[in-house]
């Protein structure tokens, strides 16, 4: 675990240098809290203009999955700190270039390799560290699969090992769902199509994100610190909408901070982890977790005095963080709704009329119907406001394609 002894100035033989390993809309808002602390960012991506690039001192264009395309990019930028910022990522590479100590990964290459693949973070928490998950196996083929489904029973859930966002993710009823369901997961794997996980179906109360963070304390020693608990919604296993705080009774937040401590103990080294559980009444099971800032919360730009990816950036330099929530809001997805390059957005205005609202577009170069755009931010004295508002927002920016 690489400790940053002192902060330099960017573009200068003083400078800290952090390489983000995608660069998209959560990677852009890192690197805008890393330039605040005068730190130098390379932002790399694999399709150019991401929009980490847009504000990275520097940015490249590679194919991350490509090992040895890795190694040389990091060969020829000398990174101070290698931040991984999505999976889809040569994790074997950055494991053998932190072991011969040409790198330093966060939060370290082994916590980037075991989230990479569901399969990796699933056996080392119901397995390894013995926390309570929802049923599950693994199939590489349709014959695999079918097998499976019988032995978990329906309703279940099957995903990709390796995607992102709800890509690929299917929750299926019968058995003759489940070859559509596999091709389905083919289709939105980022790496190794032909291997997926089947969950047994949960009837949870609701589901929550507890970001956690490990920084240094003041007595050299790395602290856990928790944010609020974050509840979301999510459609097709994407992320729609996340607010703060979550309630729960005491003892469920107890068994799921417990649980995110675990794992990220295991895990290691410094930074921002979005552990994501199901809850039902004082029970919770651990889903996934990612070493990185987290969709769900964005949040946290209106919720807490620093949002995640403050938090993110500050304990990844070894500085103090403070989770303190400052006010409940929300966050609702602004989508796509066009498959066009360079769309325009209407209703910006109209949304930001109403107090506590605020509006991020993300500056995609090429928009999807069901791709992420931007989110519609809300503070307001509780959650069911908030919610309400940043629906409403998010409702008035209307994404629209522009002809000459």
């Amino acid at each position: 675990m690489t400790i940053i002894k002192q902060l330099g100035t960017p573009l200068s033989p003083t400078a800290i240098k952090v390489m983000l390993l995608g660069s998209g809309e959560l990677g852009k808002e890192v690197i805008i809290s890393l330039q605040r602390l005068g730190v130098e960012v390379i932002a790399v991506d694999r399709y150019k203009n991401a929009p980490g690039h847009q504000v990275a001192h520097r940015s490249h264009v590679i194919d991350m999955t490509d090992g040895a395309a890795l190694a040389k990019l990091i060969e020829l930028e000398q990174p101070d700190l290698v931040v991984p910022e999505i999976e889809a990522i040569a994790t074997e590479m950055l494991v053998a270039l932190e072991k011969a100590g040409k790198v330093s990964v966060i939060p370290t290459a082994r916590a980037a390799w075991l989230t990479m693949n569901r399969e990796g973070i699933r056996r080392l928490a119901a397995e390894t560290l013995a926390l309570p998950t929802s049923p599950y196996r693994f199939a590489d083929s349709l014959t695999e699969l079918e097998l499976a489904c019988a032995e978990i029973g329906f309703p279940c859930i099957i995903k990709p090992v390796m995607s992102s966002s709800g890509k690929g993710q299917s929750k299926i009823d019968r058995a003759d769902e489940v070859e559509a369901a596999w091709n389905y997961a083919a289709s939105g794997g980022r790496v190794n199509a032909g291997r997926v996980i089947v969950e047994g179906f949960i009837d949870f109360d609701y589901e929550i994100t507890q970001l956690t963070v490990r920084a240094m304390g003041k007595n050299g020693e790395v602290e856990t610190h928790f944010c609020e608990p974050i509840g979301h919604l999510q459609v097709q296993g994407d992320y729609v909408e996340s607010w703060q705080p979550q309630t729960m009774h005491s003892t469920a937040l107890a068994r799921a901070r417990e649980i995110a401590k675990k794992v990220t103990d295991n895990l290691g080294g410094l930074g921002l982890f979005g552990v994501e559980l199901f809850v039902k009444n004082d029970m919770v099971w651990f889903s996934e977790v990612s070493p990185r800032p987290h969709d769900t919360g964005m949040v946290t730009l209106s919720s807490q005095y620093q949002n995640e990816f403050e938090l993110h950036a500050k304990a990844i330099l070894g500085l103090p963080v403070d989770v303190t929530l400052h006010t409940p809001a929300a966050s609702a997805v602004i989508y796509g709704q066009h498959d066009h390059v360079a769309i325009a957005f209407e209703g910006v205005a109209e949304a930001l009329q109403t107090p506590g609202v605020d509006i991020r577009l993300f500056g995609k170069p090429e928009s999807f119907s069901r791709r992420r755009m931007g989110v519609a931010l809300a503070r307001a004295k509780d959650t069911d406001t908030a919610r309400q508002l940043a629906k409403e927002a998010a409702a008035k920016v209307k994404p629209v394609i522009v002809t000459e």
